[in-house]
């Protein structure tokens, strides 16, 4: 059976740290596509394109290479099909995931995600039993693989609305594991490399997305969590810990600080609850009859010019990363030989570690995303605390304002300071931007392979 809201908010940090573990190993892995393509072709995806060579063992000096499947051209063009194919569902898929989970909320889509992820890995466990044949099958399983991390991701977004002044910073935090679940797949090829069977992996890692499955049903509520302007939820739910099982107002939420306000006055409460319990009752009591805000209209929001903009750098931004890492195993080859073609099988499998380490490498640096995205996080919240909502609380008294807005000082809005902040972060997420830009441009393995982590960051923005 489905917590309640309030249940909900009272595992809200076993919720966040689970949600970014799972983001962590089950969202973006497509991420790691150069690890997981060099897996499939040794596992002979698609290798009935590629013509047999005439030994299958050859040792030259101290190397023993024992080729299990032929690869080729070919083959690596075709498995690459499929990643475009899934990091087109992981991205195509955010509108109407947005659609549904407005209408149903986010657990069934977190259901249904980790139901899809669990398939995907048990097609490619499968596939890999007999790849002549079951070959097309990495086209579906890459399809559900994305699908499903996207709806973990997407589901997990709505969390840091019940952490009140800490919800950018939260925000950063599962954008970042989110990011970082490029190492997922070059440490299974570690794995992997040490000896493990493929199917084995695969399967396990199936296993471990039914236990999301089994959390999510477990400890996510029915309906979504409302955002901190939605009644002031946050103000509700936190007044002397006792939780109201509706997120809206109305008559019970008016009952419910009444019965708070009888049960503080018997002990001696906290200073900063009291001051919380008086902005409570001053908003539940007194503006009942006030004219609500308008909302502006999604017409208007969607064809807004600053929408419409960060919709293009967004699209722009992530093309760039996608094409990026897709082809980030034929750079890596081009970087190594110098575009020289390989006249042993020495060289060729000389030159497939290195690209197989630095493939490694670059997942390993996807884990900096947990520190640059905070930083984020921390310039989005910044003096969100010292602001006042509208320009009429500007002239409340300071024990009202939490010692906030005091006589002399300079009031700070929160839409305006939110902006500010925002554009901040924005500059800051551009010029990272352009730095990685430039250090494609410069031929330099060591360079290239170290300098990608800024894409993250476009997408908190």
């Amino acid at each position: 059976m489905a917590p309640t809201l309030a249940q909900a908010y009272r595992r809200r940090w076993w919720m966040a740290c689970t949600a970014m573990v799972e983001n962590l190993f089950f969202s973006a892995v497509l991420f790691g596509w150069g690890s997981l393509l060099i897996m499939l072709q040794k596992e002979g995806f698609y290798s009935h394109f590629c013509p047999e060579k005439n030994g299958t063992n050859s040792s030259e000096g101290q190397h023993s290479v024992e080729h299990q499947w032929p690869t080729c051209e070919s083959q690596e063009e075709m498995l690459n099909l499929g990643f475009t194919i899934g990091s087109f569902v992981l991205s195509a898929t955010t509108l109407p995931l947005g659609i549904l989970m407005d209408r149903f909320g986010p657990r069934p889509l977190r259901l249904v995600g980790s139901s899809s992820f669990a398939a995907s890995c048990a097609l490619m466990a499968l596939a890999s039993q007999n790849p002549l044949v079951l070959s097309p099958l990495i086209f579906l399983a890459l399809s559900l693989n994305g699908f499903g991390g996207i709806c973990l991701t997407f589901t997990s977004l709505t969390l840091p609305n019940i952490f009140g002044n800490l919800q950018s910073t939260i925000m950063s935090l599962m954008i970042g594991s989110y990011a970082s679940s490029a190492i997922t797949f070059p440490g299974i090829k570690l794995i992997y490399d040490a000896g493990v069977s493929f199917v084995v992996i695969m399967f396990t890692w199936s296993a471990l997305a039914c236990l999301i499955f089994i959390n999510c049903a477990l400890n996510w509520p029915s309906e979504g969590f409302p955002a901190p302007e939605e009644a002031n939820y946050m103000k509700k739910i936190k007044v002397n810990g006792l939780a109201l099982d509706h997120k809206v107002t109305g008559d019970r939420p008016h009952v419910h600080v009444t019965t708070t306000s009888q049960q503080l006055s018997q002990k001696t409460p906290d200073v900063q609850e009291e001051k919380e319990f008086f902005s409570l009752s001053q908003e539940v009591e007194g503006p009942v009859a006030a004219t609500p805000e308008k909302s502006v209209p999604f017409r208007k929001s969607l064809f807004s010019p600053l929408f419409l903009w960060s919709l293009l750098t967004m699209g722009m931004t992530q093309l760039r990363v996608i094409f990026y890492m897709a082809s980030m195993n034929k750079m890596l080859e081009f970087l190594i030989t110098g575009g020289q073609k390989l006249e042993t099988e020495k060289e060729e499998y000389d030159m497939k570690e290195q690209v197989g380490f630095y493939s490694s490498v670059f997942g390993a640096m996807q884990l900096l995303c947990l520190l640059t995205c905070p930083l984020i996080g921390y310039i989005m919240d910044w003096r969100i605390k010292e602001c006042v909502d509208a320009p009429s609380e500007a002239r409340i008294p300071e024990v009202a304002r939490d010692g906030i807005a005091k006589q002399g000082t300079r009031i700070r809005y929160g839409k305006i300071q939110k902006l500010t902040n925002a554009i901040y972060a924005f500059l800051l997420t551009n010029t990272l931007l352009v730095v990685f830009g430039i250090t494609c441009l410069i031929h330099s393995l060591h360079l290239q392979d170290s300098f990608h982590c800024p894409s993250p960051l476009a997408a908190f923005d």
